[in-house]
């Protein structure tokens, strides 16, 4: 069985209630940051909460779903254009970047830290008060696509979500505030020491993705889901 069935064959989270139809996915985004002041890179993780529904204790990426604010959020720079094209030939138009904004507010609600440019503090809504009173825009233009899975049928809670990956140097800090919001820990870990961590399966995936991209940058990016009854593996 190959590691992408696995990600099908044991899906992770709530079931779906016998005899209802599948559950939409939840467009959602997260990001790998990679930090490389040591000898080997390491990334950053949180630890989910027990009593959360889905993936309780599991380890994970910062990100989650969008919020309609996510639309409207002011940035510092805009995505790449090769990542927004890519947004843009699956999805329609600003979901994109709405994913991408969506990924550095939840890693600053998640883990305190700033995946920004230093900026005035100018009007925001809904979260993004928060996020540009700390004198700080959104750096999208800090952002690569690495892939995206959607949550097979089966499962009671899906999501569609895009996996995405930022330098450190990126962040305006590598301080941050005490409290983590959802994740319960914070970690810097080194890639092999992120594997024996109790992760969902599709992010064991996706830190294997990473460390492949590492040495080839022109790797295909996955795209798993579940079609025709059946995973069908692609590629963006």
């Amino acid at each position: 069985m190959s590691e992408s069935e696995t990600v099908f064959r044991k899906p992770e989270g709530p079931p779906r209630v016998p005899g209802a139809r599948a559950v939409r996915p939840k467009n959602a985004a997260t990001v790998m940051i990679i930090r490389r002041d040591a000898k080997k890179p390491r990334v950053l993780m949180g630890k989910r909460h027990g009593g959360h529904s889905f993936m309780p204790d599991r380890w994970v990426f910062p990100g989650g779903r969008i919020d309609r604010t996510d639309y409207r959020a002011p940035f510092a720079t805009d995505m790449k254009p090769d990542v927004a094209a890519l947004f843009d030939a699956y999805l329609p138009a600003g979901r994109g970047r709405a994913l991408a904004a969506a990924a550095i507010r939840e890693t600053w609600e998640e883990t305190g830290l700033l995946l920004a440019r230093p900026a005035p503090v100018r009007p925001a809504v809904g979260p993004w008060r928060d996020f540009v009173a700390q004198g700080a825009l959104a750096d999208l233009e800090a952002l690569d696509i690495i892939a995206r899975a959607i949550t097979p049928p089966s499962v009671g809670k899906r999501f569609d979500t895009w996996f995405l990956l930022a330098d450190a140097e990126r962040l305006i800090s590598l301080e941050r505030q005490a409290d983590c919001g959802e994740l319960e820990e914070i970690a810097w870990v080194d890639f092999d020491e992120a594997q024996t961590l109790p992760l969902p399966t599709v992010t064991r995936m996706m830190l294997k993705e990473a460390v492949l991209r590492m040495d080839d940058a022109a790797r295909p990016k996955p795209f798993l889901r579940f079609r025709q009854g059946a995973m069908r593996p692609e590629h963006l």
